[in-house]
C-alpha cells in the first residue's frame, strides 16, 4: 500500500471508534436519527479512507506501471472500483 501508512490507521480507528459507539447506541435503544447521523459520520470517514487509499494507488501504482499493458491492466482495476463506489 502506497498511502500515508499513519493518516489511514488514524481514519481506520477513529471509525471503529464511532462503530463502537454506534452498537452501545443500538444496545441502549437510543434514537434513530441520532444513530443514522453516527453511521452518516463513521461511513463519510470510511469514504476519505478509501479517497487517500485510491489516490495513492493512482500516483504510484499506476504511474510506475512499466508496460502499456500493466497501466492497462492497473486502470481497468480502478475503473471497477469506481463503477462498485459509485452504485
Amino acid at each position: 500500500m502506497q498511502a500515508d501508512r499513519d493518516k489511514v490507521m488514524r481514519l481506520l480507528k477513529t471509525a471503529r471508534g464511532q462503530i463502537d459507539g454506534i452498537i452501545k447506541m443500538v444496545e441502549e435503544d437510543r434514537y434513530c436519527i441520532d444513530i443514522s447521523r453516527q453511521l452518516m459520520s463513521a461511513s463519510a470517514i470510511l469514504n476519505t479512507t478509501n479517497k487517500e487509499v485510491l489516490s495513492a494507488h493512482l500516483k504510484s501504482c499506476i504511474n510506475c506501471a512499466e508496460t502499456k499493458e500493466e497501466r492497462d491492466a492497473k486502470v481497468d482495476e480502478m475503473m471497477a472500483i469506481i463503477s462498485k463506489i459509485s452504485k
